[in-house]
């Protein structure tokens, strides 16, 4: 088998996990987006194993080994990625990366109304210190 074919699979494999990354709203979209770019990351090294490995007189395998060192680091990424994601979850209500970059900022989400009160003057600030 030639070395464009799994090249070229793992290019289209890693724009679809590119371009999810970067217009997904979702932050466990945006992770299976991660995900599927470190499969992509994956062929690619097995592909260059295998190729390099015909043309070496000793075959060490190292493409393989990265490879299972990578999904042995995805799958701690994915565990660690997921528990915060669902812990943001608890606390705010919501998923949504946007959203969340807002509240995180101190910005008001469009369209709600706040009902704090009208801000204080300098002397009920003294007054509520002292």
């Amino acid at each position: 088998m030639h070395l464009a074919y799994p090249a070229v699979l793992s290019a289209l494999l890693f724009c679809t996990g590119l371009y999810g990354v970067l217009a997904r709203r979702n932050a466990i979209l945006v992770l299976m987006s991660v995900e599927l770019m470190l499969n992509a990351v994956n062929l690619n090294l097995v592909a260059f194993d295998v190729w390099l490995s015909k043309t070496a007189e000793e075959t060490l395998h190292s493409g393989q080994a990265l490879t299972l060192f990578t999904i042995a680091i995805a799958a701690a990424e994915i565990g660690i990625g997921l528990a915060i994601v669902l812990a943001v979850h608890r606390n705010r209500g919501t998923s949504d990366i946007d959203r969340l970059r807002d509240t995180a900022e101190g910005h008001e989400s469009e369209g709600h109304e706040t009902d704090t009160p009208a801000t204080e003057t300098g002397a009920e600030k003294a007054e509520a210190t002292a």
